[in-house]
C-alpha cells in the first residue's frame, strides 16, 4: 500500500480544438495550471475543504465541482478503504478557453492516484477526469482533458473507450497565446453552434485535419500552414470575441502559420516559427491593447510539456 498521506498535483492549462480538431485535438500550456492537493480522510467519500487562487467563487459540493466530480468517479469505481479530502488552488482563469475546468479534474485524479495501493494508468484516469469536465460544459469531451494529462499535442479518438495519441510537433514551432481579460462560458460558446454541417465544409475540415497531422509528423511546415483553417466552428464563434478578426489578421501578417480560438475562447493562439514568435506576439497584442483590453501572453514550446504530475507529497 502507498505510504503517502497526501499528494499535490500540477495540471497544466490547455488549448482545445487547435482550430481544425473540434473536441478531439488539444495541446498543453505548461506556462500556467492548477494545483490540487488530495489527502487521505477517515470520512468516507469526497470532501472539498478549500478553493483558492484566481478563479473566484467555486462550489465546494463535490458533485457540482469539476475536480470533485472527477474524484467522485474515481472513488466510486475503485472503492478505496479511505476517503479523500481535497484542496484546489486555481491558477487558470475560468471562462478563458485555457481548460481551467479540465485541469482541476486532471489534477484531482492524478493527486489521488498517488495515494492508491494499486495506481491507475493514464487511460483510466482520463475517463475519471472526463466526468468532471461534463460538469462545466454539459458534455464529455477530451480535447482539454487529454493534453492536460498527457502533455504536448494530443489527438483523442472516442468517448467510451478513448484512444490517445501524442502528435509530434516540429521543433521550430512555438505556440503564441494571448488571453484577453474577458469571460466566455464554455456552455455559451457551445450553445450557439449549429447541429448540422454542410457536406462541402465537412470535406474541407476533414482535409485540413488530415493535412495538419500529416504536416506535424513529417515536419512539413507548408502543409501545416495550408491546413491551419477552421471552416466549421471558428466562423460561428468569432462574433463572441471582440477583436478576433483583427488579431488573426495581425498574426498571419506577422508570419504565423495559423491563428484561431483556443477552446471556446476568448483566448486566441497562433503557431509560429521560433524566430518569428516574438513578432507574432507583438502583432496579436496590438489590436487588443488599442481597444483598451488588457491581456496575458505566453510563448510555449509544445515539445517539452510533461502533462500533469505530482509535485509534492508526504
Amino acid at each position: 500500500m502507498s505510504a503517502l498521506r497526501w499528494a499535490t498535483a500540477f495540471a497544466p492549462a490547455s488549448s482545445g480544438n487547435v482550430a481544425i480538431g473540434f473536441d478531439i485535438l488539444g495541446f498543453a500550456v505548461d506556462a500556467l495550471g492548477d494545483r490540487v492537493t488530495v489527502s487521505r480522510s477517515e470520512r468516507p467519500g469526497v470532501t472539498i475543504s478549500a478553493v483558492s487562487g484566481i478563479a473566484g467563487e467555486l462550489p465546494t459540493d463535490p458533485a457540482q465541482n469539476t475536480a470533485g466530480r472527477a474524484l467522485l468517479a474515481l472513488y466510486e469505481a475503485l472503492a478505496p478503504e479511505f476517503g479523500f479530502e481535497m484542496r484546489i488552488e486555481k491558477g487558470i482563469p475560468l471562462g478563458s478557453g485555457l481548460g481551467g475546468s479540465a485541469a482541476s479534474a486532471v489534477g484531482a485524479v492524478v493527486a489521488a492516484n498517488a495515494l492508491l495501493k494499486s495506481p491507475c494508468e493514464k487511460p483510466e484516469l482520463l475517463k475519471f477526469a472526463m466526468q468532471g469536465e461534463a460538469v462545466a460544459s454539459g458534455s464529455m469531451h477530451v480535447d482539454n482533458i487529454a493534453p492536460s494529462l498527457y502533455g504536448g499535442l494530443v489527438l483523442t479518438v472516442g468517448i467510451e473507450q478513448p484512444r490517445v495519441k501524442r502528435i509530434p510537433v516540429p521543433s521550430a514551432i512555438r505556440a503564441v497565446i494571448i488571453h484577453p481579460h474577458m469571460f466566455l462560458a464554455t456552455r455559451q460558446a457551445r450553445a450557439i453552434l449549429k447541429r448540422e454541417v454542410p457536406l462541402a465544409d465537412f470535406v474541407w475540415q476533414t482535409a485540413n485535419l488530415a493535412g495538419f497531422i500529416s504536416g506535424c509528423y513529417t515536419d512539413d511546415l507548408d502543409m501545416i500552414r495550408a491546413s491551419f483553417e477552421d471552416v466549421v466552428i471558428e466562423p460561428q464563434r468569432q462574433a463572441l470575441i471582440p477583436g478576433f478578426a483583427a488579431v488573426r489578421a495581425a498574426a498571419i501578417g506577422a508570419g504565423a502559420l495559423g491563428c484561431s480560438i483556443s477552446g471556446a475562447g476568448p483566448t486566441l493562439f497562433a503557431w509560429a516559427l521560433e524566430t518569428q514568435a516574438g513578432e507574432v506576439l507583438e502583432a496579436m497584442r496590438a489590436p487588443l491593447l488599442a481597444a483598451g483590453t488588457q491581456v496575458d501572453e505566453w510563448i510555449v514550446d509544445l515539445r517539452g510539456s510533461e502533462g500533469a504530475r505530482v509535485v509534492a507529497s508526504g
